[in-house]
């Protein structure tokens, strides 16, 4: 039994259980447009580098299609194409419509999706209850500054501490 709990110790210690293997945000999470390198926010709509990879198009256009829809509890996971979207539900569908994952996940299952870390053209932020997402630089996200506004593509910097980083594979 002690041997037993010296190595998780050193397990813990050393960074090799599952929770050492996050990478967590530090720096606030901020916008900030550079041609052919960031989606560019014109009117509330997103639009992607000319040199962006197809599913981050897709993506983009997803997220486009959710800038009307309010903040519901639980929308976008019994209903797919839904008439609002909570965090989780908004993320799963720019996800699934980019063809980067299947279905939709709580904010929780974030913690695990894809790879660690941020992603070079998306990244998903999560912590305990919350999930939002950067896509080509730009946020979208269903609260923060403003309360429940339900997703929208947000310029303005939102603390990222306390985060857990998550891209899809590639991204």
């Amino acid at each position: 039994m002690k041997a037993l709990t010296l190595l998780l110790l050193l397990a813990t210690v050393l960074g090799l259980t599952s929770c050492g293997r996050q990478v967590k945000a530090r720096q606030p999470v901020s916008y900030h447009f550079e041609p052919g390198e960031t989606a560019l926010l014109q009117d509330g709509l997103a639009y992607a580098p000319k040199n962006a990879p197809e599913a981050v198009k897709r993506a983009i256009q997803a997220g486009n299609r959710l800038q009307d829809k309010p903040y519901k509890w639980g929308g976008g996971h019994a209903v797919l194409d839904d008439t609002g979207y909570d965090c989780s539900g908004a993320v799963s569908y720019v996800l699934r419509e980019a063809g980067l994952m299947n279905g939709q996940m709580p904010s929780s299952g974030f913690m695990k999706f894809g790879d660690r870390g941020a992603g070079d053209w998306i990244t998903v932020y999560v912590r305990p209850g919350h999930v939002f997402m950067t896509v080509a630089g730009l946020r979208l996200d269903t609260g923060w500054g403003g309360g429940r506004t339900g997703p929208r593509w947000k310029p303005m910097s939102r603390p990222g501490k306390g985060h857990v980083m998550r891209h899809p594979a590639g991204y």
